[in-house]
C-alpha cells in the first residue's frame, strides 16, 4: 500500500544508564545509517521530572548528563542523522533551547501533552523549523484534536505528527495500535508514527513495525542497546546492534519489492515456460478466420506462438490466415495476411416478377448502376464486382458498370455459387461482400458495422439481424464458400447461395450481429415489384433533393416520418419456412395452395441437401 521507504527514528531511551561513553560508542555503532534515519535522546533531571518520594527519582539520579555532556552527545549524533529530543521536563527544555539549530524536532510523551510548564517554556522558542512528535495512547480522538489545536498555535511547528505506542512490560501484540492507524489517517490527515515496545528478541519486534508500515506508518520507531556490554534500563524492547542491521535488511528488501516493476525478466520467464497457449483445435485452410471461442484450445507446448490478444488485435485489422495451419499448432503473424475484401454485385435479366427490373431508373440511374454507386462509398473494399451470367441477355449488363472501378464479370449460367468462386479467383479475394442488385439502397455505414463484427468474430459467415429488406448485408470467408462447394459439385439451387451457409450450424461458423436500432425496420427497400420501384424512386426524389449523398439513415427517418410513402409497397408478403428458418421475399398473383422448391441441410454430422415443399401458404394477393 505504501512503497514509499519509512523514516526510521532510532531510540536510544536510557540504555546508557548515565554512561557517557556507552553512549558515544551507541552514537559510533549505529552511525553507518543515513539519510532516511534519525536519533532521539531523552535529556532529563530528577529535580524537574519527579518528586523525590517517586519510585523511580534515585534512578533518574543516575541517568542526568550535564549540558555540556548533552552538548557532545548531539553534536556527535547530527554528523550522521537528524537528533530529536523525546522531552518531560524543564531540564530538557533547557537543553532544547541549548542545541536548537541542530534539532529535527520534539516528541511529546502522552503523559506530557498537557505539561503546561513544559508548553509555555518551549512556547518562547522558535520551534518554526522542528517537526512535533505527540504520542496520542490512551487519549481519546477528542482530546487529540483539542491537542492537535493547542500545540500548534502556541508553539508553532514545522509539522506535527501522531505516534502511536506505548511502553508495558511485556507489550501485547493487541496493544501495539495497529488497530488505530487508518482512523488517525482518516481523521486527522497527519503522518504517523509507529513506536512498538515488544520484545527485541522476538520475530514481532522485526515485522510488526513493517505491518504498521503498510497500514500506513510513516515513521518507525526502534530502541536500540549494544550488545557488547550490560543494559540495565530500557532493554526489554530495544534491538542490538545485529538485530538492528536485520531489521533494516528486512525493512530494505520489502521496500525493493514494494518498488520493483509491475512485471520483471524472472517472472515473465516462469510464464514462459508453464503457460497454456492458444493452438488450433481443428485445421484451418488459406483464407479462413479463427474464431477465438469455437477454434483455439489451450495447451503448453514448444511452439512460440500469439497470445489470445494479439491474435484478436490481428484480425481486428482485417487479416486472415495466409496458409493452412494443422490442428494443434500455435499461432504468429507470420500466418496472417491482409484480407482482399470484394463486394460481389449479382445481376440477372431474367426477373419474372419485374422485368428487366436492372434497367428500371430510380432518378437518373438504372436501378444497377444506383446500387453500384452505393457500393463505391464502401470504404477499404479492394474490388466492387458485377456479376452476372453468360447467358446472351445478360451481356446488356457490361454497359452498365457506373464506371471503370467496377469489374464486370461473367460466369455460369446457373450455378450461382461457382460464379463467386470464379470471379473470387479472378480478383484473388478472401472475404466476399454479398449484395444483389435489387439492393438500391445499401450503405456504408452498415458495411462497416457488420465488417468489424466478421473480423472480430472470426466467423465464416456473418449477417445483419433484422434489417430492413434490401440493405442487409453478408459477408462469407472465400474459403469457407470452397468447402461448401466441395461438398455440392452441382450446387442446386445455388442462386439460393445465402442458405447453404445459414442452414449448417455444424459445418459453418455463422455470427447474426445485433444491428443499430436505427438499422432495425420492417420496411422493404428492395426492387421486386412495381410498388417497390414506386416506393425507392418517392424516396430518392424527397431526398436527393437537399442531399444528393443522403444515407440510409436518412431514408430510415424519412419513411418513419412519413407512413404512407412506407405504405406504398407493404402488401408484398415475406413467407417464412419454421423447419428450416428459411426466409423468401416472394408475392403470389392468389391465395390458395403454393409449391417451393428449397433447400436445407438436415443432418447434423454431414452436409445435405433436401427439396420440400410449403403447401396451403397464406399470403395477400397481389393488388393489380
Amino acid at each position: 500500500m505504501f512503497p514509499q521507504k519509512p523514516y526510521v527514528l532510532i531510540e536510544v531511551a536510557n540504555t546508557h544508564g548515565g554512561n557517557l561513553n556507552y553512549l558515544l560508542d551507541l552514537i559510533h555503532e549505529f552511525a553507518s545509517y543515513r539519510g532516511t534515519y534519525g536519533i532521539k535522546f531523552q535529556p532529563l533531571a530528577p529535580d524537574t521530572l519527579a518528586t523525590p518520594d517517586f519510585p523511580w527519582y534515585a534512578v533518574y539520579q543516575q541517568l542526568v548528563f550535564s549540558p555540556e555532556q548533552w552538548h557532545q552527545i548531539i553534536t556527535t549524533a547530527s554528523a550522521t542523522k537528524d537528533v530529536w529530543i523525546d522531552v518531560f521536563d524543564l531540564y530538557g527544555v533547557e537543553i532544547i533551547a541549548q542545541e536548537l539549530e541542530l534539532l529535527q524536532g520534539i516528541k511529546f510523551q502522552s503523559s506530557v501533552l498537557f505539561n503546561e510548564e513544559v508548553i509555555s517554556a518551549l512556547s518562547h522558542l522558535d520551534l518554526s523549523h522542528c517537526q512535533l512528535i505527540l504520542n496520542i495512547a490512551a487519549q481519546s480522538l477528542e482530546a487529540i484534536e483539542q491537542r492537535l489545536l493547542a500545540l500548534t498555535s502556541r508553539l508553532n511547528p514545522k509539522a506535527i505528527l501522531l505516534e502511536i505506542g506505548f511502553q508495558a512490560y511485556p507489550t501485547e501484540l493487541t496493544d501495539s495500535g495497529l488497530s488505530k492507524i487508518q482512523t488517525i489517517l482518516d481523521r486527522f490527515a497527519l503522518p504517523v508514527v509507529f513506536a512498538d515496545h515488544t520484545d527485541g528478541t522476538s520475530n514481532d519486534a522485526i515485522f510488526l513495525p513493517l505491518f504498521a508500515w503498510q497500514q500506513g506508518a510513516s515513521l518507525l520507531e526502534k530502541h536500540v542497546m549494544l550488545s557488547d556490554r550490560p543494559t540495565e534500563y530500557d532493554h526489554f524492547s530495544s534491538l542490538t546492534p545485529e538485530r538492528f542491521a536485520l531489521f533494516v535488511e528486512t525493512l530494505e528488501a520489502y521496500h525493493a519489492t514494494f518498488q520493483s516493476e509491475f512485471m520483471n525478466e524472472r517472472e515473465s520467464e516462469y510464464l514462459a515456460k508453464t503457460v497454456m497457449i492458444p493452438v488450433l483445435k481443428t485445421a484451418k485452410s488459406k483464407g479462413d478466420l479463427v474464431d477465438l471461442n469455437k477454434d483455439l484450445i489451450y495447451r503448453r507446448s514448444g511452439q512460440q506462438g500469439l497470445p489470445l490478444e494479439e491474435i484478436r488485435q490481428i484480425q481486428e485489422q482485417n487479416q486472415v490466415l495466409a496458409v493452412p495451419v494443422e490442428a494443434l499448432r500455435t499461432l504468429t503473424s507470420e500466418h496472417f495476411t491482409q484480407a482482399r475484401i470484394g463486394a460481389i454485385v449479382a445481376c440477372r435479366m431474367k426477373s419474372s416478377r419485374l422485368k428487366s427490373k436492372a434497367l428500371l431508373p430510380i432518378g437518373d440511374l438504372p436501378s444497377v448502376e444506383f446500387c453500384l454507386r452505393n457500393v463505391l462509398r464502401f470504404e477499404g473494399l479492394d474490388a466492387v464486382i458485377l456479376a452476372t451470367s453468360t447467358v446472351e441477355e445478360d451481356a446488356i449488363l457490361a454497359q452498365h458498370t457506373y464506371n471503370d472501378a467496377i469489374a464486370f464479370f461473367q460466369g455460369h449460367p446457373e450455378d450461382v455459387m461457382q460464379r463467386y468462386l470464379d470471379a473470387s479467383t479472378q480478383h484473388q479475394l478472401d472475404v466476399i461482400v454479398r449484395i444483389t442488385a435489387d439492393m438500391p439502397f445499401v450503405d456504408n455505414e452498415l458495411y462497416q458495422y457488420v465488417l468489424k463484427a466478421h473480423f472480430a468474430s472470426g466467423a465464416d459467415y456473418t449477417v445483419g439481424e433484422d434489417a430492413a429488406i434490401g440493405v442487409n448485408l453478408e459477408l462469407f470467408n472465400v474459403a469457407c464458400l470452397q468447402r461448401i462447394k466441395a461438398h455440392f459439385p452441382s450446387a442446386a439451387y445455388s442462386e439460393y447461395m445465402t442458405w447453404y451457409f445459414q442452414n449448417n450450424p455444424e459445418h459453418v461458423t455463422i455470427h447474426k450481429v445485433k444491428l443499430p436500432e436505427i438499422f432495425v425496420r420492417n420496411y422493404r427497400l428492395t426492387l421486386d415489384y412495381e410498388e417497390d420501384l414506386a416506393l425507392l424512386n418517392h424516396v430518392h426524389e424527397a431526398l436527393s433533393a437537399q442531399n444528393p449523398n443522403y444515407a440510409l439513415r436518412d431514408i430510415i427517418s424519412f419513411l418513419d416520418e412519413h407512413p404512407e410513402v412506407a405504405a406504398i409497397n407493404k402488401t408484398t408478403k415475406q413467407l417464412n419456412c419454421q423447419n428450416t428458418g428459411l426466409r423468401m421475399n416472394c408475392q403470389i398473383d392468389m391465395c390458395g395452395s403454393a409449391v417451393l422448391k428449397a433447400m436445407c441441410f438436415a443432418s447434423p454430422s454431414k452436409w445435405s441437401l433436401l427439396l420440400f415443399k410449403l403447401s396451403d401458404v397464406e399470403c395477400a394477393p397481389r393488388n393489380k
